[in-house]
């Protein structure tokens, strides 16, 4: 248990996993940034630990600008099914989210840090070729966008989207909604860099996680249940 004011325990390991060697990390890195540019964004291997994700081939936002701002609406668009997304008037049937938060585009998907109450996430790109569904492109917006229905996996505590404050893991860190946790499972108080920043008072097991390129933090502030 940490005493508030006083040191805290060391992070321990995330259950069941190696840190990489740091020249593979770069590697990866490289890897994935030739992935993303080619096109490989549109592929069926996305993260499970994120919200949707898709790129959107025109980037043309609800507002008269013709960029995504807060507050616009968009949904799925048929035309390019099933990653893509368009604009459209909140009121539109065919709207399913409002964008909660507009953040720079990139080529790291774990760089990106949506806030809570995030259902989905829209890659926005500016797309090269002929093919809009295939083609790869470049990064520029990432729309933080909540569903419009009563459905809200990315609220605190509901168990979906990426990891915030307020919500609950296993051991292993996969998130579960905090109203099917129980003993041996944490309450997350906070997700930080262990370099530069200390887990707040209550914490009782700052879990250190594996190395991920772009990840804002590597450290789970947990409280055990």
């Amino acid at each position: 248990m940490a005493v508030q004011g006083g040191p805290q325990d060391p992070p321990r390991k995330e259950p069941g996993c190696l840190r990489g060697l740091v020249a593979l990390v770069v590697f990866v890195g490289i890897v994935y940034a030739i992935w993303w540019f080619t096109g490989g964004k549109d592929s069926d291997d996305e993260a499970s630990s994120t919200p949707s994700v898709s790129a959107s081939a025109t980037g043309d936002g609800g507002g008269s600008s013709g960029e995504w701002q807060v507050g616009d609406c968009g949904g799925p668009d048929p035309d390019r099914a099933p990653r893509g997304y368009q604009a459209f008037d909140c009121d539109d049937s065919d709207a399913t989210f409002k964008a909660l938060k507009i953040m720079d585009g990139s080529i790291l998907s774990a760089a990106v840090q949506c806030p809570a109450g995030t259902d989905v996430i829209i890659e926005v790109s500016m797309s090269f070729g002929s093919d809009e569904r295939t083609s790869g492109g470049i990064p520029t917006d990432t729309v933080c966008g909540r569903n419009l229905s009563d459905d809200h996996p990315g609220d605190a505590g509901a168990g979906g989207g990426q990891l915030v404050k307020g919500d609950c893991v296993a051991a292993d860190v996969q998130e579960i909604a905090c109203d099917k946790a129980g003993s041996g499972d944490f309450k997350v108080l906070g997700l930080v860099d262990a370099g530069t920043a200390r887990c707040p008072s209550g914490t009782t097991d700052p879990i250190q996680l594996t190395i991920v390129v772009g990840r804002p933090y590597d450290t789970v502030c947990g409280r055990e249940l």
